[in-house]
């Protein structure tokens, strides 16, 4: 596409590195690392400890853009960002923050997370099926929306009983590889503990397994429908061991995963709160306190133990309600750190010195590209259930079951969701990633039938304005004059000059990567 001299530049300009490039006043304000609460005391404390300078504060534009990528996972239209970027008022952050938190698209973000985590998918090895996921996938949505508290959350997960179409919290013991209850006290422990249960000891696995072991399965005349249920005509186990060590009191009649649920939700649970805080700051801020962020065990240590006790005793105090903590977060002079790092790089990162450099997930790049240019992507279903082609118009981000997807998104490193680990999402770039977004006709039609960008021409004849307009639409913030003046010596006719500039800030690093 691009072949001129001048387009090779703007290019190697724009995409050189995965940092930043167009300068350091355009990404850092001049205002140092000031605590704005316990969160930055203690990040603070610990940096001093080890002589890590922290970074600047971020400017205004890494600001709009990073915050509405990390909440709603959707870019600021050009107007929000100008609206934001022209707000004069010392709270404008604080007040950006509040409202992205109510935006439907904080619920369609944080429900695409969780439908990772609990393995929504319809297909093999899952095998949830269409409607069940569907069912399941609206059910959280539908939780985050009303913003259920998160214990609440996870007790309706733990101990709901009945039809996995009708009852949709059911289809958390559905989608598991394997019904045994060694293998459901596993995934228990990995999605709200944190934990890979299957390395403790024998015993303390198979006392938890004890309360998952009369979980009844059965068939009813419905095509794929499935009855979940506490089975009491199964034997009780000979134990039931809580993974603390201690043991339950009489169990009577009671459903045993009502007993362990109680014990894992209860204020000062030595992994309930623990685990969520851990797990949420990783999507922040890059990385857990404790890293893996579902890899806790005594010999993996959080980087700062004072921040984590922290950040537990918040979320407890503050019923385990999920925008509560994000807030908190985000308000952060942590979160709001420049991506530029004062002190060593690996360093910085490791104890939350640096806001980190990290790739736009697959879905929310693909929408990315699909809202700066004004297009549509499909997406496909192996089975023709409910359809096998979603409609036109529909998010990546708002995909309800892991099996509908596209050669994009396979491309780009979404998750298989059959395992719930974290590390199942792979946003590390490769070569075939980088040919895509370079040489594909996939991308190349996206620009060059831009009805955005073809608006953009018809509707301002001035260069200037043109530029401005793609910036802000493509990066959430105005040219830099070194960036105009590459730009300006660009020798083509105009359409190919805005199609051109298009396609090199659509490749460059600062589109790809949350900075």
């Amino acid at each position: 596409m691009l072949t001129s001299v001048v387009s090779v530049l703007l290019l190697a300009a724009m995409a050189g590195s995965d940092a930043p490039s167009a300068g350091a006043k355009t990404y850092e304000s001049a205002a140092g690392f000031v605590p704005r609460g316990k969160i930055d005391e203690l990040v603070l404390a610990n940096l001093k400890r080890l002589g890590i300078t922290p970074a600047n504060q971020c400017s205004d534009a890494v600001f709009v853009r990073r915050v509405y990528l990390d909440v709603i996972g959707t870019l600021p239209t050009a107007q929000e960002a100008v609206q934001f970027l022209q707000d004069k008022s010392p709270d404008k952050r604080l007040v950006l923050i509040a409202k992205l938190l109510q935006r439907e698209e904080f619920s369609d973000y944080l429900a695409l997370k969780w439908s990772d985590l609990l393995r929504i998918k319809a297909e093999f090895p899952i095998n949830l099926w269409p409607n069940a996921a569907q069912a399941y996938h609206h059910w959280v949505r539908a939780s985050i929306v009303e913003n259920k508290p998160y214990d609440k959350f996870v007790r309706e997960l733990l101990t709901e009983s009945g039809s996995n179409f009708r009852n949709p919290q059911v289809n958390f013991y559905r989608a598991m590889q394997s019904k045994d209850a060694q293998a459901v006290a596993q995934i228990v422990g990995l999605t709200f503990m944190g934990v890979r249960a299957e390395k403790w000891p024998k015993a303390r696995l198979a006392g938890m397994a004890a309360f998952f072991s009369q979980i009844g399965y059965k068939e009813t005349g419905e095509w794929k429908e499935e009855i979940i249920f506490y089975d009491q005509a199964k034997p009780a186990p000979a134990a039931f061991l809580f993974p603390d060590g201690t043991k339950p009191a009489a169990m009577a009649d009671r459903d045993p995963r009502e007993v362990f649920a109680t014990w894992l939700t209860a204020p000062g649970n030595p992994w309930f709160a623990r685990a969520i805080v851990n797990r949420t700051w990783s999507w922040l801020l890059g990385r857990g306190i404790v890293q893996e962020p579902d890899d806790i065990r005594d010999d993996n240590p959080p980087e700062n133990p004072e921040l984590l006790a922290y950040l537990e005793k918040e979320m407890a105090a503050g019923n385990f309600d999920m925008r509560k903590l994000y807030s908190l977060i985000l308000n952060s002079s942590t979160y709001q750190q420049s991506s530029i790092p004062r002190s060593e790089l690996a360093k910085s990162e490791a104890h939350f010195a640096v806001y980190p450099v990290r790739r736009l997930e697959a879905e929310v790049l693909i929408d990315a590209i699909c809202q700066v240019t004004g297009t549509t992507e499909k997406y496909n279903s192996p089975i023709p259930e409910p359809y096998t082609f979603i409609p036109d118009g529909e998010r990546s981000v708002r995909l309800p079951d892991g099996s509908i997807s596209s050669s994009f998104l396979e491309l780009f490193g979404r998750p298989s969701r059959d395992t719930g680990l974290e590390a199942e999402r792979n946003n590390k770039p490769n070569a075939a990633q980088k040919l895509h977004l370079l040489n594909s006709s996939h991308i190349q039609r996206k620009i060059e039938q831009s009805p955005k960008f073809n608006f953009l021409m018809k509707n301002n004849k001035e260069p200037r304005g043109i530029v401005n307009a793609l910036y802000l639409m493509i990066l959430s913030r105005p040219p830099t004059p070194a960036e105009f003046d590459v730009v300006a010596a660009y020798p083509g006719k105009s359409r190919d000059a805005v199609v051109d500039l298009a396609w090199a800030l659509i490749n460059s690093s600062e589109f790809l990567y949350r900075h």
